[in-house]
């Protein structure tokens, strides 16, 4: 049996990844916020003291988007506690079980925006964009202990995350997709999944998955 931790489960692509792994050889668990804050250290040691962990995937995000001019310092603290902080918190608290147990693999959930940053997301490119660093950082110092750790770009997915985003804004993302259409949190989530189980050799690599 293999046990996969999802953070941000509340949330689209939580979901989907939680459906994606609930099959037979699996024990998954997908917590929200109130299960799992990942912006206090307290509770997510607390989560992962004595639990097995072979996948770890660090899903939980938010936005706070406005001009850099505008954004105050609360926004960004809130931004980088949950978007990097809060996985790099849950990575070094699933890491030492992994190195222990002799492997495991992290996935961190970044963005085109850390790529690509757009004009009012300065604070979730730029933590989505220090993911890109860790992801890196991580995998050379753990890939010895047998430890993957890759970072998907998903690209423009429709969840609750979105929602806001208007229709004029959409149809300019979608623009720049030289297929004319989004992925979907379920095809992001098979992708994670063939990413564990067929591609054993696969660390330190960022994965765009749109077609930008």
């Amino acid at each position: 049996m293999k046990h996969a931790v999802i953070t941000g489960g509340g949330g689209g692509l939580g979901q989907a990844l939680l459906g994606a792994f609930s099959t037979p050889g699996w024990d998954v668990v997908a917590p929200g916020r109130q299960e799992l804050d990942v912006t206090a250290s307290e509770c997510v040691q607390s989560y992962f003291q004595m639990r097995r962990v072979d996948l770890l995937v660090c899903n939980a995000g938010i936005t706070r988007d406005s001009l850099l001019s505008r954004l105050q310092e609360p926004e960004w603290d809130q931004v980088l506690s949950v978007n990097y902080h809060g996985a790099l918190r849950c990575a070094e608290a699933a890491l030492p079980a992994m190195v222990k147990q002799g492997g495991g693999h992290i996935v961190f959930i970044s963005s085109y925006s850390a790529i690509h940053p757009p004009l009012g997301q300065v604070a979730y490119a730029a933590a989505k964009a220090a993911l890109l660093g860790l992801t890196q950082d991580l995998a050379s110092r753990y890939g010895p202990h047998g430890i993957r750790v890759n970072a998907i770009l998903p690209g423009f997915l429709e969840t609750k995350m979105t929602a806001p985003v208007s229709e004029k804004r959409r149809g300019e993302v979608l623009a720049h997709h030289s297929l004319g259409r989004f992925n979907t949190v379920s095809e992001v989530a098979a992708f994670i999944r063939f990413l564990e189980e067929n591609l054993p050799h696969t660390s330190g690599q960022i994965f765009q998955l749109d077609s930008r």
